[in-house]
């Protein structure tokens, strides 16, 4: 017997808010009855589990115990760039010069994620 993820929740402060960064961000679309001031939206990525925008009261105050890393179907470069114009803020860079590494990014409400290098990076 075994569990299957159904999503991974993600406590904030604007619900609506960020599941629409996010859903900028995985190209997933909202749930079909959320609307802005929902404490609870939903966005489903194709071929992954959904995120789950759950609104609490407290704010974040240290850093994730768990986070989304992102592979990216464009260079790692190309998407931190597009990251950081929907919203995204750049909390530390471990891209090597040569090419290995990763970018740590943090949403609008700060939960940090990863950008790890796409296929055609890694084949470079």
């Amino acid at each position: 017997m075994s569990s299957v993820v159904q999503n991974v929740g993600i406590d904030c402060a604007d619900a609506y808010g960020l599941a629409c960064f996010w859903s900028e961000v995985t190209g997933a679309p909202l749930g079909p009855g959320d609307r802005p001031g929902d404490p609870e939206v939903q966005v489903t990525p194709a071929g992954g589990p959904a995120l789950y925008f759950h609104q609490v009261p407290e704010s974040k105050t240290v850093k994730n115990r768990l986070h989304l890393c992102l592979r990216p179907e464009t260079t790692r470069e190309q998407e931190v760039e597009r990251l950081l114009g929907l919203g995204a803020t750049l909390v530390a860079d471990r891209r090597e010069p040569d090419g290995p590494g990763w970018a740590v990014l943090a949403d609008p409400e700060g939960n940090e994620f990863c950008v790890l290098r796409s296929a055609s990076d890694r084949a470079a």
